[in-house]
């Protein structure tokens, strides 16, 4: 049986999707995008904007009861390729130890314009 996670401490869905979904001890994270959930503001840059999509991720995976231990993959799409390294420098500081498998995509068009989204998927 699915179980729909929501949180505050994430910003609200732009569309028809939740935040996350949890199916037999797997969740399933929506994409994040680099909206403060309290000011509604997308901060400039992208090691900035990659901090603020970890907090979202890590604020939905503790209101589901997870960490960031029980993620497994990670999908990583960015308006330019150019911002990997700046991404993976920010996104590496939350996976010090047996990070999970990811893909990273340069992808056309983000929604608001934002330069990264990450969607995420954690097990128990």
């Amino acid at each position: 049986m699915k179980k729909i996670i929501f949180t505050e401490k994430a910003p609200k869905a732009i569309g028809p999707y939740s935040q996350a979904v949890e199916v037999n001890g797997t969740l399933y994270i929506s994409g994040q995008v680099p909206v403060n959930p309290e000011t509604g503001d997308i901060p400039e840059g992208i090691k900035e904007q990659t901090e603020q999509v970890m907090k979202n991720i890590g604020a939905i995976l503790e209101a589901a009861g997870y960490t960031f231990d029980n993620v497994v993959k990670s999908t990583c799409l960015l308006s330019d390729m150019g911002n990997f390294q700046a991404m993976n420098e920010v996104y590496g500081g939350y996976y010090k130890e047996n990070p999970p498998a990811r893909a990273a995509y340069g992808v056309v068009k983000l929604p608001l314009g934002v330069m990264i989204e990450i969607e995420t998927i954690a097990v128990k």
